[in-house]
């Protein structure tokens, strides 16, 4: 494997990276990110299941039990680009292991909570924890190797981790949940992390960052961090208090003031925390448009395909999460194998487009559930056409994304995608949620039943999921350009016109 440098944005150099992980098995650099990934992902979905049986122990209120779910999502969202600055200049490997400690050791207080405020308090902790720690993976894992079709080997291990972890999360929570308790969906991230810990701080590249001399832009993190945290706040307290109500109408316009002031700042300072020049390239912001559209989609279904299975086929909550099994397992199959060698064979952009089409076709599945449905006929088989579709359609996009920036540049951008992730799932979920309680208070008041009303608010949502993904899929089309496939290029170095004589 050819040595790979890092270049510094001022164009120096920095340790190579061969060199920095001369000791470490690249391989096992991405399957100790992954699992990292996968437990960051996993707690956010494991957590939904046990949400009743939380409530129950602690005593909290209905109109409370929301912030188990928002003091982890308000933090993790407005961290994410901090972080991964802060990763580019004291080292991803120091930063990584910083967050699964603070995560794990967070996550140890959350189990051992006794009541509402100190499990919220430490939910809040948790959240900074997995922002810290996730901000850095992807761009680790995208240097890795310099190979081709190795880095998307990588990158598609990344997608199955977060893919695969938010599927599998509410089966693994309604397993705990029944039989120990709801305790131990916190707990079981402890020997996780402490694993995590002791060998990647061993093996983990040890790549030297630029040093917090080169300084960033800590008016900007501030102004990024209010606007991401109230636009985040916002968006998930809509649901609750309305969209017209006052809170929601003086918090907005906040959020807005504060993000318009972070990209003015990013404009005129002198070390800005995102360089505006990033989105000059047209690949890396349009396939953050893309990322934050399929992923406002998909929320739809680890959410609203679990709510029917649960409230319209009468599932408990474990059958419901063992459900989500066969899309788990297309999902791994698809990113850890056909995926890169379809990628590879005939680029990123036709996967990515691909892809897209394919989970449009299962949301409007979906969207024709019916209330006395069958699972292997009503769910079933869109959550296999939806997992191929995602399966194809995450490492491609990411993969686009990663390769329109250096190197060096790789920590920060990593963040942003992932900021883009965790703001796009806030936003489309609460948007379908607004959709499905529409449609159901129309039903109802029209004389539906309750089951048939819940029904409808769901198909609503899946047409309307679908309708992100369909915007996704025409971003994707129109504005990102793909490198050309491995195939096209061996065929095009094997024309006698392209022939290079060797001096």
């Amino acid at each position: 494997m050819a040595a790979v440098t890092n270049s510094s944005p001022k164009g120096g150099t920095t340790m190579p990276m061969s060199h920095a992980r001369a000791s470490a098995s690249p391989w096992l650099t991405v399957i100790l990110l992954c699992v990292g990934q996968m437990m960051i992902v996993l707690d956010q979905n494991i957590v939904n299941v046990a949400l009743p049986a939380v409530q129950r122990g602690l005593g909290i209120s209905s109109g409370n039990l929301i912030w188990v779910v928002n003091a982890y999502v308000i933090p993790f969202g407005g961290l994410l680009l901090l972080a991964g600055r802060l990763g580019d200049l004291i080292g991803r490997k120091a930063v990584f292991l910083t967050g699964i400690v603070l995560f794990s050791a967070s996550s140890v207080l959350c189990g051992l909570a006794a009541g509402e405020s100190v499990l919220i308090a430490s939910r809040f902790l948790q959240g900074i924890g997995g922002a810290v720690a996730s901000a850095c993976i992807l761009g680790m894992v995208a240097t890795v190797f310099s190979g081709r079709r190795e880095q998307a080997q990588a990158i598609a291990a990344y997608s199955f981790a977060s893919a695969g972890g938010g599927a599998v999360g509410p089966l693994l929570g309604g397993v705990l949940t029944e039989l120990l308790s709801w305790h131990w969906i916190f707990f079981i991230n402890a020997p996780i992390g402490a694993a995590l810990v002791l060998v990647g701080a061993r093996v983990l590249p040890g790549q030297r960052g630029e040093g917090l001399g080169k300084g960033t832009d800590f008016l900007g993190a501030l102004l990024l961090m209010a606007g991401m945290t109230l636009l985040v706040y916002t968006v998930v307290d809509a649901e609750r208090v309305g969209w017209a109500a006052p809170r929601t109408l003086l918090l907005g316009p906040l959020a807005l003031v504060s993000l318009i002031g972070f990209v003015v700042r990013q404009a005129t300072a002198a070390r800005p925390l995102l360089p505006l020049t990033y989105f000059r390239s047209r690949s890396l912001a349009a396939a953050n448009i893309v990322q934050f559209l399929m992923i406002g989609g998909m929320f739809g279904l680890l959410f609203f395909g679990t709510l029917y299975l649960q409230r319209v086929l009468r599932y408990g909550s474990l059958r419901a999460g063992m459900a989500f099994v066969p899309i788990a397992v297309v999902i791994a199959a698809v990113s850890l194998g056909l995926s890169t060698r379809l990628i590879t064979r005939f680029g990123r952009r036709a996967m990515l487009l691909l892809g897209l089409a394919l989970v449009v076709g299962a949301f409007v599945m979906l969207s024709f559930a019916r209330v006395d449905g069958v699972y292997l006929v009503d769910f079933l088989p869109a959550g296999l056409v939806m997992g191929l579709g995602f399966g194809l359609a995450a490492p491609a996009v990411m993969g686009l994304g990663m390769a329109a920036v250096t190197p060096a540049e790789s920590g920060i951008a990593s963040g942003l995608f992932n900021t883009t992730q965790q703001i796009g799932g806030a936003i489309g979920l609460t948007v379908l949620s607004a959709f499905v309680s529409a449609r159901t208070d129309s039903l109802t008041a029209a004389g539906k039943t309750e089951t048939e009303s819940l029904a409808g608010g769901y198909h609503v949502a899946f047409l309307a999921a679908s309708g992100f993904a369909l915007a996704a899929l025409l971003v994707g089309a129109g504005l990102l350009r793909g490198a050309p496939s491995v195939g096209m290029e061996q065929q095009s170095t094997a024309s006698p016109e392209h022939h290079t004589p060797v001096s």
